[in-house]
């Protein structure tokens, strides 16, 4: 099994259509066997569910995410976990403890971003 992480320097990046990268960890036996942070060269919105697919992605761990991405990974049979934040090690243990916590945090005011709104702390749709 493949799990992804939006991340940034640690953390679950709060923001699915801008992430920049993901760490990608291999499970087995609910273990980690190993992990590694891949860049998404540019490729955004749409296209990370894409890229997730190619990448043999089953689980995604992310914070805020709109309708259309969230839709994608449904089509490519991605699990989504949204409305998470803090480290990225500690959420995918969580995960395969049972105890990870999966949100509804919707991505809905993109208009915000162009003017200079950023996610950052609070996650998309928690105004």
């Amino acid at each position: 099994m493949k799990i992804a992480v939006t991340y940034e320097k640690g953390q679950i990046f709060q923001h699915f259509g801008k992430t920049q990268s993901f760490k990608i960890y291999e499970v087995a036996d609910h273990k980690i066997i190993n992990s590694k942070v891949e860049e998404t060269n540019g490729a955004g919105h749409g296209a990370l569910a894409g890229f997730l697919s190619d990448n043999g992605i089953d689980i995604l761990i992310c914070g805020g995410i709109g309708q259309g991405a969230k839709n994608a990974l449904s089509t490519e049979g991605i699990v989504l976990y949204s409305g998470v934040s803090g480290y990225a090690d500690e959420a995918v243990s969580a995960y395969l403890k049972g105890e990870l916590v999966s949100t509804d945090v919707t991505c809905n005011h993109h208009g915000e971003h162009e003017k200079g709104h950023s996610c950052g702390e609070h996650g998309c749709g928690q105004h």
